[in-house]
């Protein structure tokens, strides 16, 4: 496991160099970028029969568990990460949007993604079973916190529509998840969940990761306080992260959600009340280095996974189709009702189209994807949720900025 990790942060480190130094794309992008043309370099160089290197990325890639390594390893450090400097008091002022995109946008998108799926992909040859097109639907509706965050903040969105973005993405992923085990669980057993189970189900998750967020918060908080020394007060931090999400599994709460939580009180209460500027300083770096490093090998990761992708006839066209529905999907049930109420949710008038566009797809998809059971829906289910977060951070990543400027009419940072 040792050399793996070392393995993986020397490209990491290799490939970030390179995007600095020569091709200048976000970061994030960037990485991914080159991650994916290696793949490409290892495909081609196979088709001609030189298939070491392929064989032996794939071995590389399967030895690691990306869906564990995301989930229960990545996710809970990036999530705290981003909750950190999040504006609590700006946060409850937009609560109720925020709320709204995160659950109800999310439960429509699922339903309305996997009933377009699956009535769709037939036209192109392909047949995927409804349980299976819901999942995916579950999988891909939440946008991804990670993938939003750095990318829409760089894009000079003002400030009371990126706090409604990055909130909408820290929650959502919560939802989605939620939803996606609900389907999985209907998946496996054969059997529909009843009303009982899935209230019971999402009052545990839900209910008890918001609870227990809030507790860790506290905990965390009252302990900063106590002292005044910041190696303890960072390493504190980091214990409450990594030991807080491994508890919230264990007892079966969103650990995603805690971690958000978790992370908005310590970022507001925390650096306000109990923390020195030294420490406050010191934190900062921390954190930012963190989520900056965790980022980048995590898009070196999702540009390396292209190899495990099957590609099968008529995959071209079902991408698009697909990549078009998730789209369409995220309009309807986000940007349209964000243009018709614009006043209610007290964001500018073009807000709607920066909230259709920059709902980005990133790890999180990705990992959902690669927990299903091995099987044909689960690589077509696999290959269509690749397409569109690859989609999602080339295409709408790059353009994000363009949007903003031409919706908002503010300029780039």
């Amino acid at each position: 496991m040792f050399d793996l990790a070392v393995t993986f942060l020397v490209l990491t480190a290799v490939m970030a160099y390179i995007n600095v130094r020569f091709i200048r794309l976000p970061t994030t992008i960037g990485v991914m970028a080159i991650a994916m043309g290696l793949s490409l370099v290892v495909f081609a160089l196979d088709a001609v029969g030189i298939s070491a290197l392929k064989d032996y990325e794939v071995s590389l890639l399967s030895s690691i568990d990306f869906s564990d390594v995301l989930m229960q390893g990545m996710l809970s450090l990036l999530l705290f990460a981003g909750a950190l400097h999040v504006d609590l008091s700006e946060l409850k002022a937009y609560r109720w949007q925020i709320g709204a995109l995160a659950v109800l946008g999310t439960l429509s998108s699922t339903a309305l993604i996997g009933g377009a799926v699956w009535w769709l992909l037939p036209w192109v040859g392909i047949e995927l079973p409804l349980i299976y097109c819901l999942l995916f639907g579950a999988l891909i509706s939440p946008t991804d916190p990670i993938a939003v965050m750095g990318i829409v903040k760089s894009a000079g969105a003002p400030k009371n529509l990126e706090l409604t973005i990055a909130g909408e993405s820290l929650f959502n992923d919560g939802v989605g998840v939620v939803v996606f085990t609900l389907l999985l669980a209907a998946a496996t057993s054969g059997q529909t969940p009843e009303a009982a189970q899935i209230g019971l189900l999402v009052a545990e998750e839900v209910g008890g990761g918001i609870l227990f967020g809030l507790l860790l918060g506290f905990i965390t908080y009252r302990m900063l306080k106590s002292i005044d020394s910041y190696q303890e007060e960072v390493l504190i931090t980091l214990a409450a992260v990594l030991g807080g999400y491994a508890l919230a599994t264990h007892l079966h709460v969103s650990g995603p959600l805690a971690m958000v939580v978790a992370g908005l009180i310590v970022g507001n209460h925390g650096r306000a009340m109990a923390m020195s500027h030294k420490t406050r300083e010191y934190l900062d770096m921390f954190w930012d280095l963190i989520d900056a490093m965790l980022n980048a090998v995590l898009f070196v990761l999702i540009g390396l996974e292209m190899v495990l992708i099957q590609y099968a006839p008529g995959l071209a066209l079902a991408v698009a189709l697909v990549i078009t529905i998730t789209l369409t999907a995220r309009l309807l049930v986000v940007g349209a009702p964000v243009a018709l109420l614009h006043r209610q949710f007290r964001l500018p008038r073009g807000a709607w189209q920066v909230l259709t566009w920059g709902g980005l797809r990133g790890g999180i998809s990705v990992a959902l994807a690669l927990s299903l059971q091995e099987g044909p829906e689960r690589d077509l289910v696999l290959a269509l949720t690749y397409a569109v977060v690859v989609a999602s951070i080339f295409g709408q990543g790059l353009t994000v900025g363009a949007v903003v400027r031409r919706a908002i009419g503010r300029p780039t940072h």
